[in-house]
């Protein structure tokens, strides 16, 4: 009877030994599964991508083309119903399937309406950006007026407009034609959480554009006679930080006037420019870098070769 009490007394230490460790290698392996099976996850890849791009992965037909993937609709904007500019155009995408949309205000010329700039706004809505283009209080201000009014047409834009709603507020930028291009320096530089500025054959008396800490590709035209780039486009680009994301675009065989026609060349760099900076769309750098070479509608192309991640 003793012996029989004592056996099991002599085996049972051993025995919970190995159910300890088989525990231990069954937890460890099931923890190793699940990392797998994470990272594997299509969860873990959405996470990782970028929330702000939109539309399909871009190819060069699909830059340079006149219309994006989406569809888009206008509304007007009355002088009467806003302050501080002159009404004007939204162009935006019709679906909202997307989310929110970065946007983009567009002021035009000396002695012009938006009408000398209306071909940009359907074309950049079509690829996924809200775009109003304005009109401006008189048709002689000056670059510093069209500045400000640009960041009026911006704040209707993103807090009192009837698309207000489609609009990611934190992903702005700005563009202009001859003295709205000024103004789109004028507007970056009082507002530098702007996240792209695009003077088109830009004039202003001020050259020098030190303080712009705002994603900026200046477009100069080869033949301008209003505004040269020698004492216009060239010296606004030099005068950029050289940390900033820079570039500066010139375009052969063009005038002054080239940005009131519709121009796939500053279609292309515009839209590339706005997505890679607005949308943090990595997709579009390709068009962007390495720096386009001189062609039969590029005089020259300078940049800050490759951006910032």
């Amino acid at each position: 009877m003793q012996q029989h009490l004592l056996l099991p007394a002599r085996q049972h230490p051993p025995r919970p030994s190995r159910p300890r460790t088989l525990t231990g290698l069954l937890a460890s392996a099931a923890a190793t599964a699940g990392l797998l099976l994470t990272a594997l996850a299509p969860g873990a890849q959405a996470v990782a991508a970028n929330p702000y791009e939109r539309g399909p992965a871009p190819t060069n037909a699909s830059v340079e083309a006149s219309r994006g993937s989406y569809a888009t609709s206008q509304t007007s904007v009355s002088s009467l119903a806003v302050s501080g500019f002159g009404g004007g155009t939204i162009y935006y995408p019709t679906s909202t399937a997307d989310g929110t949309f970065g946007a983009v205000v567009i002021s035009p010329g000396f002695t012009a309406y938006q009408s000398s700039i209306a071909w940009l706004g359907p074309r950049l809505a079509s690829q996924g950006f809200v775009v109003f283009t304005i009109d401006t209080n008189t048709t002689l201000d000056q670059p510093d007026s069209r500045g400000r009014q640009l960041l009026s047409a911006l704040d209707y834009l993103t807090q009192r407009s009837s698309v207000r709603t489609r609009v990611d507020a934190s992903r702005l930028g700005v563009m202009g034609h001859s003295m709205g291009g000024g103004g789109s320096l004028e507007a970056a530089k009082s507002r530098t959480s702007l996240k792209a500025a695009i003077p088109l054959t830009g004039w202003n008396t001020d050259k020098t554009w030190p303080e712009l800490r705002t994603p900026t590709l200046v477009v100069g035209a080869d033949g301008d006679t209003v505004a040269p780039v020698g004492t216009h486009s060239e010296p606004f680009y030099e005068s950029l930080p050289g940390s900033l994301d820079k570039a500066y675009l010139e375009l052969r065989g063009a005038s002054h006037f080239t940005p009131n026609s519709s121009d796939t060349t500053i279609a292309k760099y515009s839209l590339s420019w706005l997505k890679r900076f607005i949308d943090n769309d990595t997709r579009y750098e390709q068009f962007l870098c390495p720096i386009p070479r001189p062609s039969l509608t590029i005089a020259e192309y300078r940049g800050t070769c490759p951006h910032s991640s």
